[in-house]
Formats: structure tokens, sequence, C-alpha cells
């Protein structure tokens, strides 16, 4: 790494900035798109910044935890709060009744939820069925609009029940996902991140000495609105 660059600042070339990155590059972004991103974690929020550097007219970001949607803000998205607002309608609302043109979903296998699928996937995973709470892409796969394209980073480990392929079929879609090629990303990344364009330094909520690290595993898991990225120190 260039010495005049400080450590902070390309810590996250080895996973979550080419993540966040490919899954913009997935969406096969063109000028002028609106792309909708679901889930404000730092792959999400990475995702948001490399939409709008790919020529995305406008990013909408969708979560719930305040200090995420905060920071979307901030990197130069619109942001919707699903416990405030429908998605759907909200997307339709900022997208003249078509929907986003690429959708993104930052959320993958989501450890928490309350929706009615999500509660009734937990009762399956109870009784040793394997499934996958996948609210969050069967919601952008429904709220892209026909001939658009669908970017999933999230990851997935089992079975996604109830996934409409009716729908991804009618609309004539575009899916891509898989694992990150990092190398392939990082010599790019290093460059914008000399050039000014990418920020990677914004995500890190919390500095904590590497003895604390249990701490910030906890505090992470209790309280992900505030504690977004922590860098552990030796």
């Amino acid at each position: 790494m260039p010495d005049h660059l400080d450590d902070e600042q390309v810590l996250f070339l080895s996973d979550i900035l080419p993540t966040g990155w490919m899954a913009a590059e997935n969406a096969q972004i063109e000028q002028g798109d609106i792309v909708a991103v679901w889930g404000c974690g730092p792959v999400g929020l990475f995702a948001v910044q490399g939409a709008l550097i790919m020529g995305a007219a406008r990013v909408i970001a969708i979560d719930h935890h305040p200090h995420r949607l905060d920071l979307a803000r901030k990197l130069g998205a619109d942001v919707i709060d699903f416990d405030r607002s429908s998605v759907g309608e909200a997307l339709m609302e900022m997208t003249g009744g078509l929907g986003p043109d690429a959708v993104i979903d930052a959320v993958g296998m989501e450890a928490r939820g309350f929706a009615p699928d999500n509660i009734l996937e937990v009762a399956k995973q109870k009784v040793g069925v394997r499934v996958d709470r996948a609210h969050a892409l069967r919601e952008a796969l429904v709220c892209v609009r026909k001939g658009g394209r669908m970017s999933i980073p999230g990851v997935y480990g089992g079975f996604a029940d109830k996934f409409p392929l009716g729908a991804m079929m009618e609309k004539g879609l575009q899916i891509r996902t898989g694992q990150t090629h990092v190398q392939r990303y990082t010599k790019d990344l290093l460059e914008r991140i000399e050039r000014g364009e990418i920020d990677t330094t914004c995500l890190i909520s919390h500095r904590l000495p590497l003895e604390r690290g249990p701490d910030g595993y906890r505090n992470f898991h209790d309280n992900q609105n505030e504690w977004t990225k922590v860098i552990l120190k030796p």
C-alpha cells in the first residue's frame, strides 16, 4: 500500500469495498438510472457510493436504522425508512410509477425481522427446514421495473421460500450474484481512494483496542443503529 495513505483508508479493500462495488457493477448501471439499495450496512453504503460514481442519477437507500439512513443521505442517497413507509408505494411515487431501473439486495439472509413471511420461515427453521428469510429479495424483485436489473451481494445460505419466479419471468429481469472477485477490483479501487473519489473512513463508527474485541462484537449485535464498522487496534 502507498505510504501516503492511512491504514484506515485501505483496510476495507480486503472485503466490503470490493463487495459493494461489484454489487453496483452487477446492476449494470447506465447514465441517468434510478437505483434502489436494500440495506444500509457497510456493503450497502459502499454500493450507494459505487452506483453514484457509475452514473446513477438517483440512488434510493432502504433501511430502518436512523444512523445508517443518515450515512446514506450524507453519501448522496435519498432514503426510505421501512418502519415508517411502505417501500413499494414509496418507490413507485419516487420513480413516476415505473419502479427503479436497477435494484441491489445488500441484506441477504436476515438475522431478524417481523414481516409475516419472516415469522413463517423462522418456524420452518425450528423444525429443521433450512430456508433463508428473503423478504428484502422478494420485495426488490417485485419493485424493480420491467426489463430491470437485479444485483444480489447479500448472502443466502439455504433455500429462499416463496421466491416469485413468475414475476421475474414476466418482467424480463436480469439477475446477477456471486462471491466477490476481490483481487479483480483492488487496483482500480485503490486508485479511486487515492484520487478521493471513494470515502472509506465514513463507515467507521468505533475504534477499540484489540482486547475489547468481544465488547465490540456484542455492541454491534445489540445496537446496529450506531455501530456500523469497528476498527480493532493492537
